[in-house]
């Protein structure tokens, strides 16, 4: 009989954010894969949780993938987690569910923290319609990404880093122009949440005058207005 995969998001920032089901779910599996032992194990610590770990990231996904679907269909109930939300956002996790499924092995992906979600409530900016980006491409393809979504009129997503941020809103600034607005967040749940709201020239002139840049933010753009 195979055993199930359990997809658990853990906190972003403040650790009280973990629900009750992904505590007893990461204590009941016969393993937990995690996207860093040493991070997961401060969570695991907190909580009380003595199941075995073992590494799961992106650089051995595709050398492991294969075995740990053996173990699950030989009965094996695994948990996945990564270092911070929920996996398979711009984290591993595609490639173990994609070949879960194709053996028919049941997968369970528990509700939890994500942490574009919060942020696109909080810009004030449409969240009916929305389209998450994640990470934009470094270099090769960065261009046509964004020429693509010059004509997207749902508000658009968008996680980058603090050495890249400048970089990318003045990127935006040449793409979307100067007067679309944009809400950046960083460090959401934890002490030092912020969340700056404006123009793109005007976070741009903000985050050129702050020393350091710290935090991973999430980046939500306004779509184009469509045009009466």
């Amino acid at each position: 009989m195979n055993g199930k995969l359990f997809i658990v998001p853990t906190p972003i920032g403040n650790l009280q954010d973990m629900t009750f089901r992904a505590i007893e779910v990461l204590k009941n599996v016969d393993l937990i894969l995690a996207e860093d032992t040493r991070t997961s194990g401060k969570l695991l610590k907190y909580f009380d949780i003595e199941t075995s770990q073992r590494s799961y990231h992106k650089f051995n996904e595709h050398k492991i993938v294969d075995q740990l679907v053996k173990q699950l269909q030989n009965g094996s109930h695994f948990a996945l987690i990564s270092d911070a939300g929920t996996p398979a956002i711009s984290d591993p996790g595609y490639l173990l569910v994609h070949k879960a499924i194709e053996k028919d092995i049941p997968v369970e992906t528990l509700p939890g923290s994500t942490a574009f979600v919060p942020a696109l409530v909080n810009s004030g900016l449409p969240a009916e319609r929305f389209v998450f980006e994640g990470f934009l491409p470094v270099k090769k393809g960065r261009q046509t990404r964004l020429k693509d979504l010059q004509a997207e009129t749902r508000t658009m997503i968008f996680y980058e880093s603090p050495h890249k941020l400048l970089k990318t809103l003045k990127d935006f600034e040449k793409y979307f122009g100067t007067d679309r607005q944009i809400s950046i967040s960083r460090e959401i749940s934890k002490i030092y949440e912020e969340t700056v709201r404006g123009s793109i020239v005007e976070v741009i002139k903000i985050f050129e005058e702050k020393p350091t840049i710290k935090g991973e933010f999430v980046l939500v753009l306004q779509g184009l207005k469509n045009k009466k």
